[in-house]
């Protein structure tokens, strides 16, 4: 039975391994079979005083612990670990040896040197100086924070692993909310087109598309002068042509230039008529107004926060009326 043991454990495949000491630039290459074998590598490769025991390997990326052989052997090849001796804590760090960490680094350089590397760093340092600018973040920048990877995002905001996929959480909540906000507003149409067509609006339809012709004439005519006067860049004109609800696709500051907009010129870029484009300019009037109100409520909540939590001695006495005498 003895031999039947050992050629098992001698069968049992190795997994290679990158091993190094935490804040260390250098690491080395080993092998186990399992998570035992592997720190006692460690200890004999690095030097680790075996009174400095329990030896704890954490994943170089994240720090997860690394405790259950089962999750060892799911691990690929080549994994990357941090041995921390005794009450070591891991850190993060961007700066290892190796061939390995230095083309990670310079995927690193060659994404900030892009277009897309730099964009989303621009957005987490706003969303860094308030953290209530999500709600003013437009689709295209939430999409952004979402599929940059959390350990990038980490370091950027100078934050735990942990919080920052939390954030990319609610990030997410904040993208759904607003694609379920436009489903529901795709279905209202649907359901108000269906009544145009059982003829419940018939009526009303027929006395517009009289003042309809004579206002496309009269946008035809002005063609050439009013559609220089429109100021949105082509990504706006874009989205509010072929977005369902353009108000929800939008940064305020896109909806702002919208409302500025005169009624004509933006009809005629859009190739609308002048209805059709008061009711998307209302409708991105009211998406701002909501986000300002959400901003001002979070900023309330959080100065209310903020006396709450100051020291009982430093809390403004309430005055008192002077009782006069009887």
């Amino acid at each position: 039975m003895e031999v039947v043991g050992e050629a098992e454990t001698e069968t049992r495949a190795l997994k290679p391994c990158l091993l190094r000491r935490n804040h260390s630039r250098e690491q080395h290459g080993v092998a186990a079979s399992c998570l035992e074998e592997l720190r006692n590598k460690a200890c004999d490769i690095l030097a680790i005083d075996k009174s400095l025991a329990p030896v704890t390997l954490v994943l170089a990326e994240d720090g997860t612990i690394v405790d259950d052989d089962d999750y060892f052997l799911c691990l690929p090849s080549n994994t990357k670990f941090v041995a921390l001796a005794n009450n070591e804590k891991w850190a993060y760090s961007n700066s290892d040896g190796g061939t390995a960490w230095i083309a990670q680094e310079s995927f690193d350089v060659d994404e900030t040197d892009s277009g897309a590397g730099l964009k989303w760093k621009n957005v987490a340092r706003r969303l860094k100086e308030d953290l209530s600018s999500i709600i003013l973040l437009s689709e295209e920048d939430l999409q952004v924070l979402i599929d940059v990877p959390c350990s990038d995002l980490a370091q950027e905001l100078c934050q735990s692993c942990i919080t920052v996929q939390g954030l990319q959480n609610t990030l997410q909540q904040v993208l759904d909310q607003r694609e379920e906000a436009r489903q529901s507003k795709q279905l209202l149409e649907l359901y108000l087109r269906a009544l145009e067509k059982e003829g419940s609006i018939l009526s009303k339809q027929q006395e517009s598309s009289a003042g309809f012709s004579d206002d496309m004439d009269a946008v035809d005519a002005g063609t050439n002068r009013e559609s220089s006067e429109v100021t949105l860049t082509s990504q706006v004109l874009t989205a509010l042509k072929e977005k369902p609800a353009p108000e929800l696709s939008l940064s305020s500051r896109d909806l702002e230039l919208v409302i500025k907009e005169e009624p004509s010129a933006l009809a005629v870029a859009l190739s609308w008529d002048v209805k059709k484009t008061e009711t998307v300019q209302q409708a991105c009037h009211q998406e701002l107004s909501l986000r300002l109100q959400q901003v001002q409520s979070l900023r309330s909540l959080r100065s209310m926060s903020a006396r709450k939590s100051s020291p009982p001695g430093e809390r403004p006495e309430p005055k008192r009326a002077k009782q006069e005498p009887v």
